[in-house]
């Protein structure tokens, strides 16, 4: 067996740190400014716990806003909690981040899109980021992903 960098890996989780943060920032401190964030999310995910109603009315999917009102956030390594309000009535809600699909903040152009991982993350993902994967007879694959940010910058 070879040692492999599973970057697709790393790179998954460096994203969710990333939205961990913010979301924990605005836990802390409230919405700065015109900021807000549309966060969509796999409502089928182990974890994700909804109102009956809600999970009924989005089974696969759904997007939540976090603008105006929101309660209750709370932020956890794998996971995080809120209140929103759905027509006067606030439900509580628990999205594990593995579950999530994109995350946008309008205000600034900002955006992030999650790719689905294929299955677990190695046994040794958290203390070592190098997994090890059997050898392949065929020619390694060359290509690479490129991400382009320049759809998020201001003109």
């Amino acid at each position: 067996m070879s040692a492999q960098i599973n970057y697709g890996h790393m790179m998954h989780r460096a994203l969710q740190g990333l939205l961990r943060d913010v979301l924990q920032r605005v836990a802390d401190e409230g919405l700065p400014g015109a900021h807000h964030f549309f966060i969509t999310f796999d409502t089928t995910h182990p974890g994700v716990d909804l109102a009956d109603w809600l999970r009924e009315r989005y089974p696969e999917e759904m997007t939540i806003v976090m603008q105006e009102w929101f309660d209750n956030l709370a932020v956890m390594d794998d996971r995080f909690a809120v209140t929103l309000n759905f027509g006067n009535s606030p439900e509580p809600m628990v999205v594990p981040f593995d579950a999530v699909k994109t995350f946008v903040d309008p205000s600034v152009e900002f955006g992030l899109r999650f790719e689905p991982q294929d299955g677990p993350p190695p046994a040794d993902a958290e203390p070592d980021p190098v997994a090890e994967e059997p050898v392949e007879e065929s020619p390694p694959d060359r290509s690479a992903d490129v991400v382009s940010l320049d759809s998020f910058r201001k003109s």
